[in-house]
Parts: C-alpha cells; structure tokens; sequence
C-alpha cells in the first residue's frame, strides 16, 4: 500500500467525499483503465466514449457558464480522457492543468450520479431486480476474493424485510425511504482484524471505484485511521502528503447507531454501487434517446469485521435481539406519543 492506497481507505473509513480531495493519484493507463471499467465504462467502445466526452462537455459548460470559469482547452477536449487523471495526478500537463481538471473530474462524478438517478427512474425496473442483479455481482467478487486466497471466513448477503424497514424507518429521525441505506446488505468476516485492510482495498479494486463510498454513510467503531499508520510503519511516511491532517476524524461528530450496545464494534459503510443496464436498453447503435447514459447506481451497505469480534457482538448487552427489542421499544413509543393508548383485551 502507497499513498493512493492510504487515501481510499481513509475514504471508506470516515465515509468521507472526493469532492474534498485536491488531487488524484493516478500513474498509468492501467491504474485508469480499472477505474473507468469499476464505473461501468469501457472507452474502447465509441458509445461509452462518447457518453464520457458528454459529461465532460457539461462539466466545462457548468464551469464557464456558472462562474464564468476559464478551462484550459487541454482540459477540455484532451486527446484521451485518460488524460483528465494525469492532468488531476500532477504527472501530465501544467501546474494549473492540475487544478482545473481535479475540478472538473468531481463535476463530472457529480453529473454521472444525476444521469444514474435520471435512468433508474426511466426505466421499467423493480427494486427487487435491481437487488438481484447487485447481488450477483457482489457474490461473483466474493468467490474471485476467495479463489485469490484472502482471508475472508464469512461473505454472505441479506436483503430487508417489508416489516424491518417500516421498523427501521419509524425509529429514525428522519423517516424518509430514500434514507434507508441497508436494503441490501453484506457482511464480511475476516479471520483477523489484519486482513480486513486487504479485503478493502480488494473491493475498491474489483467490485466498486473508490469515490461511490457514500459520504457521511459510514460508522465506523473498529478501526481508527490512526491506528492504520501505527500498526503501518511504512505508511507514515506519507502522513504529510494527505488530503486531510491526521487529528481531522478527532474533530468530526460522530454519532453511534442508538441501539447497538455500548461494546460493539463494526464497519459499516455505504456504496452506490454502478450497475450497467444494457439487459433492459436497446443496443447503442439503436438507441434513440438524447442523453444515452447506461449506468444507474444502487445502494449497497457493507458490514465488516474480524472474526473475534464478530464473536463479541453477539454477547451481552450486544446480542441481535436485544439491538431489536431497543429499537422496537423506540418505535412503540414514537407510535404512541401524546396519545391514549387502548389496553390490549384479555
């Protein structure tokens, strides 16, 4: 693990955003090519080249016509959009190339989600398809990680009951459906707390690109950033080079799930994991429509976590259904504030 490596997983560890982020860390047309293929685009084929070079052209549109924003033409129409990562990594171009295409690179992250949400309302799809087909992706990344041997004692899936939902949404301040994150779910157990690190960053590199973490989504009561760079030696060495200073997770407010025990400890983070929808679109060449993204995104929640952890949480005060019984009472007493509750009949 290198800098590039510290940074995504810093990301995932504080449910943080890359809007935040002053440069990428992109080397080679590989590192680029991985990328893009996580996003669900392949700029080998003309469609999804062009439908590239079009969220580009609307993030420079935004830029000179919001803020009357001077971008450089290199930036704007360079010869590959590979480019735009070397630009944003500072290993191609001018200083100021660096800037302006870091800038642009997080608009068009911004207008690829508003095309995705745009899509998924477009199309004649249900959520429970929609779970089906993120969840055959995920377990197709659980058996590669398994067949390349990283430690993973536990990779399995489950999806919310109608019942769990209505529960989970009453005892939530905010009772909005868009704001249930965890309809589907995975959770990962590794056999030590030191191979929860490589199962991360696995993901990051063959199931989800780093930058669809969801931000403010994560909680985070098992691994400190800190602890990383003191249990990592060799990656101390990058602290002052960090988007972030190192006591930036000290100053957040970060709040605890309200019904989970005082000793439980877990990783729970969000993903709008891109699903390509070619299935349930015509073929490029036939597709007459004026904006021709393919890519919709949906949420997935990943829980992770060592094996003797995992192992903690069920006991005592942690125990599953002691977590719902608190979260029920909360909804019962929601449910029936400021009214007179009728006796239950004998």
């Amino acid at each position: 693990m290198g800098l590039r490596e510290l940074e995504r997983i810093r990301l995932i560890l504080r449910g943080g955003s890359v809007i935040d982020w002053r440069r990428m860390h992109f080397q080679s047309r590989d590192e680029v090519d991985r990328f893009l293929r996580l996003c669900q685009i392949d700029t080998t084929q003309p469609h999804d080249e062009a439908w590239a070079r079009t969220v580009l052209a609307d993030a420079v549109e935004y830029l000179r016509r919001t803020f009357n924003y001077r971008v450089a033409d290199a930036v704007a129409n360079p010869e590959e959009i590979h480019d735009l990562f070397f630009f944003a990594s500072g290993v191609k171009g001018l200083p100021r190339h660096r800037r302006i295409a870091c800038i642009v690179l997080k608009l068009m992250h911004v207008f690829q989600h508003i095309e995705g949400r745009d899509l998924l309302h477009r199309l004649a799809i249900s959520e429970a398809d929609l779970s089906e087909l993120v969840t055959v992706k995920v377990l197709g990344v659980a058996r590669l990680l398994k067949e390349k041997g990283l430690p993973s004692v536990e990779f399995a899936h489950s999806i919310k009951t109608r019942e769990s939902l209505i529960t989970k949404l009453i005892a939530k301040k905010e009772t909005v459906a868009a704001q249930i994150y965890d309809r589907t779910r995975f959770r990962i157990i590794t056999k030590s707390r030191a191979d929860i690190l490589p199962v991360l960053y696995f993901l990051t590199q063959h199931l989800f690109p780093f930058n669809l973490v969801v931000p403010g989504q994560t909680e985070n009561t098992l691994i400190s950033f800190k602890s990383v760079l003191l249990e990592n030696p060799h990656l101390q060495s990058y602290a002052q080079q960090l988007h972030l200073d190192l006591d930036y997770e000290d100053r957040e407010d970060r709040s605890r799930n309200l019904f989970s025990g005082s000793s439980y400890r877990a990783l729970n983070f969000v993903v709008d994991v891109p699903l390509r929808m070619d299935g349930y679109l015509p073929p490029p060449e036939l597709d007459m429509r004026e904006r021709k993204n393919r890519t919709l995104f949906t949420l997935v929640e990943f829980q992770i976590m060592d094996e003797e952890t995992a192992r903690r949480n069920e006991e005592g005060e942690n125990a599953h259904k002691l977590y719902k019984r608190r979260q029920k009472r909360r909804v019962l007493r929601r449910l029936s504030r400021g009214l007179v509750v009728p006796k239950r009949q004998s």
